[in-house]
């Protein structure tokens, strides 16, 4: 069945994280998110209140980041961190698991993390991304781990990537693979059919959100909102 074009843009939570970001610029992110009545935005943690004001009486959610994007903080400041959002009036949060210790197999730290910010965050009514950073987990050993933890704690979602997992290539720059279609299916065939699955990091054609959407996923990041659902309205969805 061909998607409408209000649940295409129900599957886009709109990036708003580049550290280059201007206030003048997330504003308009905002107004952009709300004009198009996408499903959230996912705003730099001291523009929530920002992004709250903005979409006040729309049905646009207030999402931000926790430990982004390298997911070294100390769980305290994590905590803290949550709080603080959730208190500022976000209703969804991206949390970056802690990667050293998940490439350490140190689960106790990790599934002590992930329940800790998910219970402050279901206790406010509010929903947890956990975003694994699969460029940098070398063997799909640790992401299937992953996928158990948050099983066990019934988190909302498991999320691919932050769309800032940089890792040197062979010719010596940078770059990252983020959602590719074998970790999406990994990720979903692994999960309870509860927790939903988000895609981010490369993600930037209508085709692509239609290619990720084939394969399970109900929330894409993405900063190429605008230009995916004006492509979509010129094939004509409606």
């Amino acid at each position: 069945m061909v998607p409408s074009l209000a649940s295409l843009t129900k599957l886009i939570d709109h990036s708003l994280l580049h550290p280059q970001l201007t206030d003048q610029e997330l504003k308009a992110g905002c107004q952009l998110a709300r004009q198009y009545d996408v499903a959230s935005v996912c705003i730099k943690p001291y523009s929530v209140v920002l992004a709250r004001d903005i979409l006040a009486n729309s049905k646009v959610k207030v999402g931000t980041v926790v430990g982004f994007p390298h997911g070294s903080n100390h769980l305290e400041i994590k905590i803290r961190e949550a709080e603080k959002a959730l208190a500022d009036g976000a209703e969804e949060l991206d949390m970056v698991i802690n990667v050293g210790k998940t490439l350490s197999a140190d689960w106790t730290y990790l599934s002590d993390e992930i329940k800790s910010i998910n219970e402050i965050t279901v206790t406010k009514n509010g929903i947890l991304k956990v975003i694994f950073e699969n460029d940098f987990l070398t063997d799909k050993m640790f992401k299937l781990k992953l996928c158990a933890i948050c099983n066990q704690h019934a988190v909302a979602y498991v999320k691919t990537s932050t769309g800032y997992g940089f890792t040197k290539q062979q010719n010596g720059f940078y770059n990252y693979a983020g959602a590719t279609d074998t970790d999406i299916i990994l990720m979903r065939q692994a999960c309870i059919p509860s927790i939903q699955i988000k895609a981010a990091g490369g993600i930037r054609t209508l085709d692509d959100l239609l290619r990720v959407r084939s394969l399970g996923v109900s929330r894409v990041g993405t900063t190429s909102t605008l230009s995916i659902l004006q492509e979509a309205k010129r094939r004509g969805y409606k």
